[in-house]
């Protein structure tokens, strides 16, 4: 089975609204539909990784500091922490590309930190559930926007339901997630 290319996505939700597909989504002639289509897949896929998910999050990432003792962010971070139990001192916001720390009031750090870390991954990128979800789900909202059809939504909608509960199971087997990887039942677990 192939993956989903990013083209056969842009015709999956051109095609929801009855226009032919297109051979290729590059270059400055492209329909309005293909342009709008292809803002909106991206717009979603932005969306549905800021959620952050096993194929998409890292922790234990090491960001170092720069000569100015200020941590810059990979340009595709969309979400990051710290584990609360490892520095208690500190509470990190993202703010532009730059790692800021709201509890000291500073943009200039000690030492280098161990974050956890969901990255925006490319369409590409992504497993093949999520390409699914996600162009299933952009295609509903294309189509809303495009054409604003009650009768549409509710058929992609119930599409929709179905590849996000596939794509939660498919995350959910390749995380390997027990009970002991939420820090509040560890502690309680371990009393």
């Amino acid at each position: 089975m192939a993956l989903t290319s990013k083209l056969e996505a842009i015709n999956t939700m051109i095609g929801v609204i009855g226009e032919s597909p297109v051979n290729t989504i590059s270059g400055s002639s492209l329909p309005v539909s293909v342009v709008t289509a292809l803002n909106v897949l991206d717009e979603v896929n932005r969306e549905v990784q800021s959620e952050g998910w096993h194929f998409n999050t890292e922790h234990v990432y090491p960001l170092t500091r720069t000569s100015a003792n200020k941590i810059v962010l990979p340009t595709n971070t969309l979400k990051i922490d710290v584990p609360i139990d490892k520095y208690n001192d500190i509470d990190i916001v993202q703010r532009g590309n730059n790692l800021y720390d709201r509890k000291n009031h500073t943009d200039v750090f000690d030492e280098d930190l161990d974050v956890s870390i969901t990255f925006e991954l490319t369409f590409e990128e992504l497993p093949q559930q999520f390409r699914n979800y996600i162009t299933i789900r952009s295609a509903r909202k294309f189509a809303n926007r495009f054409l604003g059809s009650p009768e549409i939504e509710s058929f992609t909608l119930r599409d929709e339901i179905n590849a996000k509960a596939t794509a939660i199971d498919s995350d959910s087997e390749n995380a390997d997630r027990n009970i002991f990887d939420n820090y509040d039942v560890l502690r309680v677990v371990d009393r």
